[in-house]
């Protein structure tokens, strides 16, 4: 059986909250509270949910800019979710990010080039010449011209600004992409180009995927692999085929039922779900959906429910499926 190239296991993070003058810690937000998924070389793990749901912390605690309160995080066989920055930095060169905002992450005093060719300068030891020849590369792998090197950030499209980003990205040769919301603030035309391009590069490079949205049909585009996070807690998981054509836990039932369809004929019941999303400061006994389910037990207000393999890698953690 393959090894997974990353393995999260039971991943914490509670973000503690200060009050009093001597800023004691009062309580804890926990954004993520026990996740469990694994992500296999060359493929597409696309996380999903509604805002607030801690997907955007699991990315950048993965990446170590947020240290985890608990749990392991397992790259390439090895545990990095204690290692020092020292430690870490190697890996750095083997999972890099691709930001939501393409036009707050790329510094504008910087060109092109030079937002390119950072990484190298850092990590690597090409000379000037050969990172040059990189840079050029790398524009055109990513559907720029090499003369773009020596533009800056303001004289591209939201576009051309994150494909920049995407191409800074490759620049170590990473083994691991984390791409959060890295479509959202594009027009939709853009959308479908930027991501048939994270697709051919995929293919091209060998690359894996973490792709984390809010935009269903975004990660159904993309994804092999796909994982429905709520409240901090991973509610359902499987194929891209058994999520979309046979969705069990009853909030990715109501995602669903959200989405537009493109087909005026199909017509879908929307399930409205009440009440707000629970406060993460103090989230509900059991099962973390009960207070807004339209199918709960007794047992959803008492038990929390595992994540469990109901059939074909397909996992839920619902008490309606034991």
């Amino acid at each position: 059986m393959l090894s997974p190239l990353l393995e999260v296991q039971d991943l914490k993070v509670h973000f503690p909250i200060k009050s009093g003058f001597f800023g004691k810690n009062t309580n804890y937000v926990k954004a993520i509270d026990g996740v469990d998924f694994s992500i296999y070389e060359n493929e597409t793990f696309g996380l999903v949910g509604e805002s607030g749901c801690g997907k955007s912390t699991t990315g950048k605690t993965i990446l170590r800019l947020i240290n985890p309160t608990d749990g392991k995080i397992f790259f390439q066989g090895k545990d990095i979710s204690k290692i020092s920055s020292k430690e870490m930095r190697p890996v750095y060169r083997d999972i890099q990010l691709i930001f939501q905002d393409p036009y707050a992450s790329l510094n504008p005093r910087k060109t092109a080039g030079n937002l390119i060719e950072e990484p190298m300068i850092v990590n690597t030891d090409l000379t000037a010449e050969q990172r040059k020849r990189r840079v050029h590369e790398l524009l055109e792998v990513v559907g720029l011209n090499s003369y773009h090197a020596s533009r800056y950030p303001h004289e591209f499209s939201g576009g051309q600004r994150q494909r920049i980003g995407i191409a800074r990205a490759l620049s170590l040769n990473p083994k691991l992409i984390i791409a959060d919301e890295a479509v959202s603030a594009l027009d939709v035309s853009i959308q479908s180009q930027v991501l048939n391009l994270l697709r051919q590069l995929q293919r091209d490079f060998g690359l894996t995927y973490l792709f984390i949205s809010h935009d269903l049909s975004v990660v159904k585009h993309i994804s092999d692999r796909i994982g429905v996070m709520y409240l901090g807690r991973m509610v359902e998981q499987g194929s891209k085929k058994s999520i979309y054509e046979n969705p069990l836990h009853p909030y990715t039932k109501a995602l669903f039922s959200a989405a537009p369809s493109i087909n005026p004929e199909k017509k879908q019941e929307r399930i409205v779900l009440k009440g707000d999303l629970p406060n993460p400061i103090n989230p509900p006994r059991g099962c973390p959906f009960h207070p807004r389910c339209f199918v709960k037990m007794a047992e959803c207000e008492t038990t929390t429910p595992e994540l469990k393999n109901v059939g074909d890698g397909h996992y839920v953690a619902c008490h309606h499926y034991k």
